[in-house]
């Protein structure tokens, strides 16, 4: 593994995906301090305080992968930061598809970029920013948390990747060992709103369901209230979530 330290670029994905390997490493970090143009999904921006918080990008090469499963490299990546993150304090989930809860407030979030090859995935990057020392978030970000604010103190940013590291590596191999089903029971195990009905809001407007189960593809099955089976892939349903 090789680990690039920036203290100010434009975007930890970008760099990596103009990056030109000199070695053989089998993944490539790069985090910065800031970022002039951190992205969320689709259009959103990713709000961090210059040196508060992690923004890092992991370039890895899954060729063995099939491109139709490679949601199993976001649930990889969303069960290190889970199992790092309530290493510190209880309450954390993982909510589909690709960003990590406290209770009802975000604390991190994943873009993932991939190229592909023949069916399968050369390149991907993931992107991930993780709240860690930030107290005030003056964007309009309905529902951001830090890992300082649910702790009550500060913590170091550089114990807190080290262990993302290494706990990302170890779910990445169980990926690259074929654990399908292993991983995507852990994945659904952490899921946030894992139990219950609540309220979802798709193209057709509100409805109330509960969660039945994630593909490995990514899709989303839901059943509503009237027993109905609704299937959705990303972007197409939104979590109704209080703000307050």
């Amino acid at each position: 593994m090789r680990l690039i330290r920036c203290s100010c670029i434009d975007s930890t994905n970008r760099y990596l995906r103009d990056y030109h390997p000199t070695t053989d490493d089998d993944i490539v970090v790069v985090t910065a301090d800031f970022q002039t143009a951190g992205k969320g999904c689709g259009k959103n921006v990713w709000e961090s305080e210059a040196g508060k918080n992690l923004l890092f990008s992991i370039l890895v090469h899954p060729i063995e992968v099939p491109a139709s499963h490679q949601f199993l490299l976001s649930m990889a990546g969303g069960l290190a930061l889970y199992e790092v993150l309530s290493s510190y304090a209880d309450g954390f989930s993982l909510k589909w598809p690709n960003d990590v809860y406290w209770k009802d407030r975000k604390i991190s979030g994943t873009l993932i970029e991939t190229r592909l090859s023949g069916g399968l995935i050369k390149d991907c990057i993931f992107g991930i920013g993780l709240n860690v020392n930030q107290q005030v978030f003056v964007s309009d970000a309905p529902n951001p948390v830090s890992l300082c604010q649910v702790l009550g103190r500060n913590v170091s940013t550089d114990e807190v990747l080290d262990k993302i590291l290494l706990s990302f590596r170890k779910y990445y191999e169980r990926v690259i060992a074929g654990d399908e089903e292993g991983i995507l029971e852990n994945y659904l195990q952490h899921l946030y709103r894992r139990e219950g009905v609540y309220q979802y809001r798709d193209a057709e407007g509100l409805f109330e369901a509960e969660i039945i189960r994630v593909e490995p593809t990514g899709i989303l099955i839901l059943r509503d209230v009237k027993g109905m089976i609704r299937k959705y892939a990303f972007k197409e349903v939104e979590f109704i979530i209080d703000k307050s």
